[in-house]
This record gives structure tokens, sequence and C-alpha cells, in this order.
């Protein structure tokens, strides 16, 4: 009994944390609670999120919201044509020691961390594109034939912009399987824009903090 009253307590204690967590979140990314909610399930599931939604709207402060209220180790990477797998994964680099001799060093890419924003992700190459194929399945990237395992968690919170598609690639389907849930991100009402107006060309503006470690 002592066991289940313990359980009970552990799962009250994590829904309210989980309500502080969501109540931080919205401070800074107005109006769009059904978004917040999705894109946390999507993290407590251990799955990834495509946030589709037109510029301007707040995705990547949604983002680089829930990093640090989730007590995430964040990196952003900007996805454009000229993107280069190694710009994600990383590379080796033969390095000379003060000794004279030479050995091959690894330098991380920015995909070592938890929580990677691909931001406007279908920019970037069908090539580009693949280096997160093992990443998001299997929580590792062989760089040079060595595997290495990325930080647990690991998440990908990528974007899209619905809309505008020249210059872009669309995300094939073993892509697309990669991701948990597919996240609209609407347009806000008159209301909603009033009060984001409000919030963001005051004397302050809210910060985020973290919840979860």
């Amino acid at each position: 009994m002592a066991a289940g009253e313990d359980l009970v307590a552990e799962i009250e204690a994590l829904e309210d944390k989980l309500a502080q967590a969501k109540t931080a979140i919205t401070r800074r990314f107005i109006g769009q609670e059904r978004v917040v909610e999705l894109t946390l399930a999507a993290l407590l599931c251990g799955g990834h999120g495509l946030l589709i939604g037109l510029p301007g709207l707040g995705k990547t402060r949604l983002v680089e919201t829930v990093s640090t209220v989730m007590g995430l180790n964040g990196n952003r990477v900007q996805f454009t044509p000229d993107l280069m797998p190694a710009d994600i994964l990383g590379s080796e680099v033969l390095e000379t020691g003060s000794d004279g001799s030479r050995a091959f060093k690894f330098i991380q890419g920015p995909i070592f961390c938890q929580l990677l924003m691909a931001d406007e992700i279908n920019r970037a190459s069908p090539r580009t594109q693949s280096a997160l194929l093992q990443a998001m399945q299997e929580k590792a990237v062989t760089v040079a034939g060595e595997t290495r395992k990325l930080d647990a968690p690991f998440h990908v919170l990528a974007t899209q912009n619905p809309i505008e598609q020249e210059g872009t690639y669309p995300l094939p389907e073993a892509q697309l399987d990669r991701f948990l849930v597919q996240i609209d991100v609407q347009y806000p009402d008159r209301k909603t824009e009033k009060e984001i107006l409000l919030a963001t060309t005051g004397a302050e503006e809210a910060d985020a903090y973290e919840v979860f470690t």
C-alpha cells in the first residue's frame, strides 16, 4: 500500500511540475496552448516534433523556451541549401601535437546536444536531411566509420514554412516517419495579437526559467 501511495504522490508531483512548465512556456509563447501541449507530449514520449507555420509565429521562440524550461542542452541549426552533413554531425581534423606528432581529432557538430532545433529543415538538400535519419532513430551518428552515441535524452524539433516552396526540398517519407507528431502553428486571433504586442514591446519581457533538470 505504501508503494502505491508513493507512486500516486510522484505522479501528482510530476503533474504539478508539468503545469509549472506549461505556465512558464505560455508566458513567452502566448495564445498557443495546444501547440505547447503537443510539443511537451512529443518530448515526454521520447519523440521528435515537426512545427509547421508561417514566418513570425514564434516557432523559434517556442523551441528556445522549451529548451530552457525543460532543462535541456539545446542547439540551433539554420538549414540552408549549402549546408553539408558534416556541418551537423561534425568531422575529423588532422591535429599536430607539440612534439610534431599528427593524429585525427573528432570535432563534434551541433547535433551533440539534447534538443536540436532544425530551423527550416526543408531548405537543406536531401543529402543533408538524411544526416538526421540515424540520429533521430538510433540516437547515434556514424562519422568516419565510428558510431558515436548522442546525449540522452535526444530530441529534434524542426520547423517548416508551409507556403514558400521555392528553393526547398520536400521531406521524404523516411524523414517524416522519424517525427512523432506534426504540430500546426496557427495564426493568432486579434485578442492574442494584442496580448503578444503588449508582452513584447513593454518595458519588461517575461524570461524563461528552468523548471525541470
